[in-house]
């Protein structure tokens, strides 16, 4: 008999499992809170991964400014070099950050319109958060384009890195004493020395200077564009 019982035929395609969904009010905020520990945990997983990247970008300037600062020997190319390792940083923690940012949308519906209403009830907040928080867990989706989410990190946190970069690059291609060893302490005197000075390999000077001007300005174009009018996910200052 259980031999038979075990060899039963599966059931067929038409037929569905019929999941058993919470039923009482206790079951309901049990399942929710385990949710939100869950959303929480994949939040901060994300939140980390954000966090490692920024301090990769910290190491790398540090590094590169350790170098091209304290040899005259070195090249400024280096720290054009560090340009280029930042902006690539910039461009996974974008990524990161897109991902983030579905958790972290998730969890701040949960905190304003459950949690915040079970402490301080408010006849005004919005009664559509359950509704929403299902519709991006049946159809998920970026809340962020990647564009926005670069325009937010250069914003808030690698705007300060460039900074320091390109304060160091006009430092070294302007004073002699950064250039070769032995030479006298003095300040660049023309036009003509700082040109001389940018010269990468076979690239002039005059070309190097208007691409890294270029590019900078781009950038602060960039990071000074308004803000995106975030919606129902806007409400708050304490953001990341």
């Amino acid at each position: 008999m259980d031999m038979e019982q075990d060899r039963m035929p599966p059931a067929s395609e038409g037929e569905g499992v019929r999941v058993l969904l919470p039923g009482t009010l206790s079951e309901i905020t049990t399942s929710l809170t385990h949710y939100y520990r869950g959303e929480l945990g994949r939040m901060t997983s994300w939140r980390d991964r954000i966090d490692r990247t920024s301090n990769w970008a910290i190491t790398v300037v540090a590094a590169l400014l350790s170098v091209s600062l304290s040899t005259p020997t070195s090249h400024h190319g280096v720290l054009l070099f560090g340009m280029m390792l930042i902006t690539l940083l910039l461009m996974i923690e974008a990524r990161r950050y897109r991902f983030f940012d579905i958790y972290r949308a998730r969890i701040r519906q949960i905190e304003r319109c459950y949690f915040a209403q079970i402490l301080a009830p408010d006849p005004n907040s919005g009664s559509e958060w359950a509704a929403v928080i299902a519709g991006s867990l049946r159809h998920p989706r970026f809340l962020l384009s990647y564009g926005e989410a670069m325009h937010r990190r250069l914003k808030r946190n690698y705007g300060w890195m460039y900074f320091i970069l390109l304060l160091a690059w006009c430092l070294k291609i302007s004073t002699p004493k950064l250039q070769t060893e032995g030479t006298p302490a003095l300040q660049a005197h023309s036009w003509a020395y700082v040109i001389d000075n940018a010269v990468l390999g076979p690239i002039p000077g005059l070309a190097v200077i208007a691409a890294v001007v270029a590019f900078y300005l781009g950038m602060l174009y960039f990071a000074l564009r308004p803000d995106r009018d975030e919606g129902e996910f806007g409400h708050g200052e304490a953001h990341v």
